[in-house]
């Protein structure tokens, strides 16, 4: 996944632009990071370089993601601290059958992981059930979660409270380009965001006293409309580009009967 730099490509405007994103104060960001504003203000302006233990030091209390990391540190000079290792590399064995036990583990009730563009790298039956009918070309690898949800011919005609659950995409969409800056995942998002309603789409709200939780996903499959509840998973203090951008997303069923319809169809 491609991103640009935040503001400028100078550790010193890079670091403020992720400081005023996070709406925090030079001296709030130095009395986190056990530094002094002014210190912060002579590194934003670039008066004073920082050492790459600072730059770590700020970004783990801006909440940088991983790969913006290393993005910071080769700005200031340094090397990446950060690997991105392929997923199907051999050193990540141990972590991609344990995530692959994780998802037949859930079953029947669908899961999946993706990647920061919403790759699909694996599902479980229960996702595969969802698919069903779905055209070949839109499921030719590489499958994309959110371009196949909402593609007119994809899962969106089948999703009950579409209007909804697309808002609630988009903006979730929304919130990770603002904190990735991310080229691939604007154009991901121009792209869905330009497919059309379905006419199919009912325009009734879920019922609150039905589901007062959380918005279900609404979804019908061979003529029942079953409900879940989406939960997404990452991995704490990653310490590899690949792991930080990795999702783990679950649906829990939202009623007995969509729990006992999956559990009867994959028996």
């Amino acid at each position: 996944m491609t991103t640009t730099a935040v503001i400028d490509t100078g550790v010193g405007p890079m670091l403020r632009g992720w400081r005023e994103q996070r709406r925090i104060s030079q001296l709030e960001l130095a009395l986190r990071a056990d530094s002094s504003a002014r210190h912060i203000s002579f590194i934003e302006t670039g008066r004073s370089r920082p050492s790459q233990e600072m730059i770590l030091r700020l970004a783990e209390h801006l909440e940088v993601p991983v790969r913006e990391r290393n993005a910071l540190l080769l700005a200031a000079g340094y090397a990446p601290q950060f690997t991105e290792t392929p997923l199907d590399d051999p050193s990540m064995d141990a972590l991609r059958e344990g995530m692959e036990r994780l998802l037949r583990g859930y079953e029947p009730f669908p899961a999946l992981i993706v990647d920061g563009t919403y790759t699909v790298l694996a599902a479980n039956r229960g996702i595969a059930m969802l698919l069903e009918g779905v055209p070949e070309r839109l499921l030719a690898p590489p499958l994309n979660a959110m371009r196949l949800t909402l593609h007119p011919e994809g899962l969106a005609p089948r999703i009950r409270n579409i209007r909804q659950w697309r808002g609630h995409l988009l903006e979730q969409m929304e919130r990770q380009i603002a904190l990735l800056r991310s080229d691939a995942l604007r154009s991901l998002y121009e792209e869905v965001a330009a497919h059309p309603v379905p006419d199919t789409a009912d325009d009734d709200a879920p019922d609150h006293a039905l589901f007062p939780f959380a918005l279900p996903l609404r979804i019908e499959h061979r003529g029942t409309v079953l409900s879940f509840i989406s939960t997404i998973a990452t991995f704490n203090t990653p310490m590899d580009v690949t792991v930080s951008e990795l999702a783990i997303e679950t649906f829990l069923p939202a009623d007995r009967e969509t729990a006992a319809y999956l559990q009867s169809a994959l028996a």
